[in-house]
């Protein structure tokens, strides 16, 4: 079951990237994403034409927070590399941001024409990374949780 607290804080993030996707058994799906942010411009900037523009790195940081998803049972899913993947869809339909939840979608239309057998109806979900589109398929939400930091780590060590 997925928990709104924290799906809305991995929703209030501005960037994301993938930093791992496994099966811990069969049919189950784990992803972790990680928060990025926009760090000040480089020293330099880069000129392009007539203007100058000032760039910034989007990175994971020791303050940014990273989140666990898991499925206990999916039906499908699907890694994309983000720049062939990032095709608007007017026909869509979904709530949420880096996170979404799909009323309609492309995917779901390609699992009802290619898969069958479904005892109950198939969500659709997708996570928006900067590295990766994911979308998965399954009966149920992901349980959703933080998890502690690196840098929260250190501190408790010491």
């Amino acid at each position: 079951m997925a928990n709104g607290t924290e799906l809305d804080a991995l929703n209030s993030v501005k960037y994301l990237y993938l930093g791992r996707l496994t099966e811990p058994r069969d049919n189950s799906l784990r992803i972790v994403v990680q928060e990025a942010v926009s760090n000040p411009p480089f020293p330099s900037s880069l000129q392009s034409g007539s203007n100058v523009v000032h760039v910034s790195r989007i990175e994971h940081t020791g303050a940014c927070r990273t989140f666990e998803l898991t499925w206990s049972r999916y039906v499908a899913y699907l890694v994309t590399e983000e720049v062939v993947g990032s095709c608007p869809c007017d026909d869509e339909i979904y709530i949420g941001n880096l996170f979404r939840t799909y009323i309609k979608s492309h995917f779901l239309d390609y699992l009802v024409r290619n898969t069958g057998g479904h005892m109950r109806p198939v969500l659709h979900f997708k996570l928006l990374c900067q590295n990766h589109l994911i979308d998965v398929a399954a009966y149920d939400a992901p349980f959703c949780q933080q998890l502690e930091s690196e840098a929260n780590r250190q501190r408790l060590v010491q």
